[in-house]
């Protein structure tokens, strides 16, 4: 099952591939050269392909915890202070994106969506220190009445050229559910309540829709 933000990019890699072959299959008349191109093209086609999947998360829906909105490696974990939304100190874990992992975003808790905004930025290296507040990037806030506010942050990496984001103000938030996108590398930010319990380690492995990032701290 391949993610509807990638249907017109493989419609397009498939002709264009096909085309190559064909191509190539007529042009080129040294075997090992012609051999070695039609293995290229389709190691490229099986990385779109990969890329653009989008893989059936079993989300078990719990309000007492926050699930990884991403899958990838946990880079960050620490206390910051975050400026644009709740304007005080926060807990951060950072889940950061390798061009091989699944780059559907899901929504962390359930809830109202209180905020959603897109910045333009740069496209520095997405595990650069600064990424979070120059790169190009979309900023989430969910409320939950059990857990309350948790802010997610989408951001571009050196590759990811283009964000997309499907959560509106007002939105009902579904845990596990798809909100967006990120093309080709990037990495998602978490800010949680600072007596929120962390339950991942860093450089561990995560699964969008399934992980337990943090639950309350009863």
């Amino acid at each position: 099952m391949f993610h509807k933000e990638g249907h017109k990019i493989i419609v397009i890699t498939l002709v264009v591939i096909v085309a190559c072959f064909l191509l190539v299959d007529s042009f080129i008349a040294i075997d090992w050269l012609r051999t070695l191109i039609l293995i290229a093209l389709l190691v490229f086609l099986i990385l779109i392909l990969q890329f653009f999947r989008n893989p059936k998360r079993h989300t078990k829906q719990n309000d007492n915890h926050v699930l990884s909105p991403v899958d990838g490696k946990v880079v960050v974990i620490e206390e910051v202070f975050e400026k644009e939304y709740f304007k005080e100190k926060r807990l951060q874990v950072s889940v950061f994106m390798s061009p091989l992992n699944v780059h559907v975003t899901r929504y962390p808790i359930s809830g109202k969506v209180l905020f959603s905004k897109y910045h333009p930025g740069k496209y520095l290296v997405a595990w650069h220190p600064k990424a979070s507040e120059e790169n190009e990037r979309t900023t989430v806030v969910v409320e939950n009445p059990k857990y309350g506010k948790v802010l997610y942050r989408q951001i571009a990496g050196a590759l990811a050229k283009r964000i997309v984001n499907y959560a509106k103000t007002d939105d009902d938030a579904t845990q596990g559910a798809d909100s967006g996108f990120i093309k080709f590398g990037s990495r998602v930010d978490l800010f949680l309540p600072l007596d929120t319990k962390i339950k991942v380690e860093l450089n561990q492995k995560v699964r969008g829709g399934e992980s337990i990032i943090a639950e309350i701290n009863d």
